[in-house]
Order: structure tokens, then C-alpha cells, then sequence
């Protein structure tokens, strides 16, 4: 891998790490594309050390909501009057709804990595999970906020985003489309899936960095694509924050539905080859 490719996926990474497109299927795609083997560990150990970059961007863009948080988790656990506060309960919904997530990810790790990488699955993906999204938007009833959110919502969730390891369906698309269909509206929705994706994202970035330093991918083509998708995701969330806010995020659809079709006449056609 050059500096270039690095470039390439630290923005393909920053777009859409947490737009509803599928971060990891549009890496997959795009390592194929560059030449890269999407089933060597050293690549697969870069992707999700660059989503640290993405990280970094979130835990910045919310770093007042994050300190507010932990301060009223904290606080919640010595003096039981502030345990009814929406800060200390918001921090043990993250908690609880990112263990899911854990627990998936580590057994599931060989399956993730091996054949779910296959551009067939990325294809199917993203056109199946489409229609999910369509039909959160038109059975969501958006009727609590932020602050109605319990225990439960977190769980089902964070349940959820496990099918987002799965690559293709995208784990914003699946967290907001639950909370969507958990009543929520789409800002409260789009906000959990943000705190929820800390937790995931960082697990998973510390878990796979030995994979990314210590193989043939240099650590400076590595810090490069990290660096670089932090200053695209940074923009992403902000631009993503504003649109949820007056917009169906069915607006993707054609998007993911016509990426889906396009990838499996390549596939199918010979043009490209799935893993």
C-alpha cells in the first residue's frame, strides 16, 4: 500500500463511516479496486485501525455531551439522587448496548473477516437492507426525543448493530433504523448510533492495531489514512447532524440500491472478482 492508497481509503472511511452506505463494503470495494487483498489480515487490520480517525472525530464532536455523560454516570454511582438524570442513565445505555456488539464481534471475528468480506455479500447487503431503512421511515412514528430514551431502546439497538458486521448493511443504517422503529426521532436516533459506535469502533481499532503495524502496511501510510479520515469524518458528522434533522435517510436508498446493482453486474460479468 502507498501513500496514495491510503489517502483514497482514509476518505472513502471518513465519508462514510457514519452515513447509512456501509463504510466497511465501500472499503472492501475500493481495496479490491486499489489491488489490495481484502482477505490478508494486514488489510483488514488497517481498516478498522483508520476508523479510529473516525472516532477521534466523534468523541471531538461531542466531547461537551461525552464529559456531560461520564460526569453524570460517575456522579450517579456515589450520590443516588443524580441516578434518575438523563446523563448517568444515558451512560449505562451505552454501556449495556454496547456488550452486544462485544460478545459478537470477538466470536464472530473469523466469519467477519474471511467470508462476509466477499463482494457478493457487500452487494446483497447493500440492496436487502435498503428496504429496512425504507420501512423504518414509513413505520417510525418519531414521537420521543433524546430525553424519553430508556434502557430497552439501548439494548435493541445495540442488539442490532451486531447485523452490521456483516459488511454492506452499515452500522449507522442499522442503529438508526432501529431506533427509528423503536419510536425515536431520527436526531435521537442518529445521536444514540454515534455514542453507541465509540465504544465498537475504538474495541475494535485497539484489537486489530498489532495486525496493522506489524505487517506489511508501513505505520506511516497508516497514520496518513487515520489522520485523514478524521478531518472527513469531523465534516461527515456535522453535515449528517444537520440533514437528519429535515430529511428521510430513505435518501440513501438509490444510492446503496444502485451501488448494490452496479456490484453485482461486475461480479457477475467476470469484470471483478468477489474476494
Amino acid at each position: 500500500m502507498n501513500y496514495l492508497d491510503a489517502v483514497i481509503l482514509g476518505i472513502v472511511e471518513g465519508l462514510t463511516e457514519f452515513l447509512p452506505v456501509s463504510s466497511t463494503g465501500h472499503l472492501t470495494i475500493v481495496e479490491k479496486w486499489l489491488g489490495l487483498d481484502v482477505a490478508s489480515s494486514d488489510v483488514t487490520g488497517f481498516t478498522a485501525v483508520i476508523q479510529m480517525g473516525a472516532i477521534v472525530a466523534v468523541i471531538l464532536y461531542f466531547a461537551k455531551d461525552i464529559w456531560a455523560i461520564v460526569r453524570g454516570w460517575v456522579t450517579g454511582l456515589f450520590k443516588p439522587e443524580y441516578r434518575g438524570s438523563f446523563d448517568h442513565r444515558m451512560g449505562w445505555y451505552v454501556i449495556v448496548g454496547s456488550i452486544p456488539i462485544g460478545i459478537v464481534g470477538l466470536a464472530a471475528k473469523g466469519l467477519v473477516t474471511g467470508p462476509l468480506r466477499s463482494l457478493w455479500v457487500v452487494a446483497g447487503a447493500l440492496i436487502v437492507w435498503s428496504a429496512v431503512m425504507l420501512y423504518a421511515e414509513r413505520r417510525g412514528t418519531q414521537e420521543r426525543h433524546e430525553q424519553q430514551l430508556t434502557m430497552r431502546d439501548a439494548l435493541v439497538v445495540g442488539l442490532v448493530q451486531c447485523v452490521a458486521l456483516v459488511p454492506g448493511v452499515s452500522r449507522s443504517g442499522a442503529t438508526i433504523s432501529t431506533g427509528l422503529l423503536r419510536g425515536l426521532d431520527r436526531v435521537a436516533a442518529t445521536r444514540l448510533s454515534f455514542f453507541l459506535s465509540i465504544p465498537a469502533l475504538v474495541a475494535a481499532g485497539l484489537f486489530e492495531l498489532k495486525d496493522a503495524l506489524g505487517g506489511s502496511i508501513g505505520v506511516g501510510q497508516t497514520v496518513v489514512g487515520t489522520i485523514v479520515s478524521f478531518v472527513v469524518a469531523y465534516a461527515a458528522i456535522a453535515w449528517l447532524l444537520r440533514f437528519v434533522a429535515h430529511h428521510s435517510i430513505g435518501a440513501f436508498v438509490p444510492y446503496r440500491i444502485v451501488l448494490g446493482v452496479v456490484l453485482l453486474g461486475l461480479l457477475a460479468s467476470g469484470v471483478m472478482s468477489a474476494t
